[in-house]
């Protein structure tokens, strides 16, 4: 599942049978901010989805274009049918991305575009190319065969995709361009886990990332950095401002846990050698995504508080630190799983669940 998504273990956590929150949507985008200034975040409707529902991920191609997707009707460990919504500019609408399973990541490309990874309730890998409202099955190398998985997608210009994940050779980097798709040299470094996260940097650089494998490929060769580490940790945003001031938001259960005991918030600097721990605004629950503003600088990251469950507690950078930034109160616990900034407008989307799947009452939440 993209950047390993905080749903396991929460659900003994946080109440189960509550309502759906009352959500109501607008045309209008917040207000713009400048950097370090505080944003009234808001709930906006979601189309009624199964039992058991959460969103993944979320990109948007514009402020009239956006994509979002995860899955629905999970029940334990089996996997629902894969869920995916498409924002027209005035509602969230349902999409049909045509198989079981789940979908884990999204990105916007150029024109109205969109790709899409996941998995089917075979574990067999789905790359998904999406036209506005419409889904179809792209193929690539090793579609189908044993050791090859699909985490996450990003997308560069010109119509350049990448997609982490791993394949038989240990080749962890997918790329496509005009139908053509490569896997890239493998890493120096093996890994046992995929990389389950992947990020594109404004100077070109492709950066995947795991509890394992932290690497930037520069288009000739890999870079190693050393990998995070951590008992019982996940890692589910990178943010690279530059190749020696890289941050990276996750969570740590530690020894002896789970289930029964809440995971711990971290948050991570690098400098290219190593990394160091910053300590955040909230210590006991997730931060589980990182966007960068225009320039690449720091800007936003989205969390869940364990102490505070019903409303999303965001950070923003304030240019010297993060700082504190919440969401619309809800009447159910509210876990957003993913962040996306909104080009051309000083906006995001942030997307989630009422209750952590399989929780049956679960379904979509949106913020911006």
């Amino acid at each position: 599942m993209r950047r390993r998504r905080f749903i396991g273990g929460l659900g003994g956590l946080v109440g189960a049978g509550l309502g759906l929150a009352s959500m109501r949507g607008g045309a209008a985008w917040a207000a713009p901010g400048l950097l370090g200034e505080a944003r009234e975040w808001q709930a906006v409707a979601a189309p009624e989805a199964g039992p058991a529902a959460q969103l993944l991920d979320v990109a948007a191609a514009g402020p009239d274009l956006a994509w979002a997707v995860g899955e629905e009707g999970r029940s334990g460990s089996a996997r629902g049918t894969a869920l995916a919504l498409v924002w027209d500019g005035t509602a969230w609408q349902r999409t049909d991305p045509g198989f079981s399973g789940y979908l884990s990541s999204v990105a916007a490309a150029f024109g109205g575009r969109a790709w899409a990874v996941g998995t089917d309730t075979s574990g067999t890998a789905r790359l998904l190319a999406g036209d506005g409202p419409a889904w179809r099955e792209a193929d690539f190398p090793g579609r189908g065969a044993p050791g090859t998985s699909l985490a996450a997608v990003t997308t560069g210009p010109r119509g350049h995709v990448w997609v982490s994940g791993r394949n038989s050779d240990g080749s962890v980097l997918l790329h496509g361009h005009r139908g053509k798709w490569t896997w890239l040299e493998a890493p120096p470094a093996t890994t046992t886990i995929p990389p389950y996260g992947i990020h594109r940097a404004p100077c070109g650089d492709v950066w995947v990332y795991g509890s394992e494998l932290v690497a930037r490929w520069d288009g000739t060769a890999w870079t190693m950095l050393p990998a995070p580490g951590g008992v019982r940790a996940g890692f589910t945003g990178l943010l690279p401002v530059a190749r020696d001031d890289i941050w990276m938001t996750g969570y740590d259960y530690g020894i002896g846990g789970p289930p029964g005991k809440p995971p711990a918030v971290r948050l991570l600097h690098g400098d290219g050698t190593g990394w160091e721990y910053v300590t955040a605004p909230f210590g006991v629950g997730v931060l589980t995504g990182i966007v960068g503003d225009a320039q690449g600088r720091p800007d936003r990251i989205s969390g869940w508080d364990f102490w505070d469950q019903t409303r999303a507690h965001y950070l923003r950078w304030d240019g010297t630190a993060w700082v504190s930034e919440r969401g619309p109160v809800a009447t159910t616990p509210v876990v957003m799983n993913a962040l996306a900034t909104v080009p051309g407008s000083d906006g995001y989307w942030a997307v989630g669940t009422t209750s952590p799947p399989p929780t049956p009452t679960a379904q979509p939440r949106i913020e911006r």
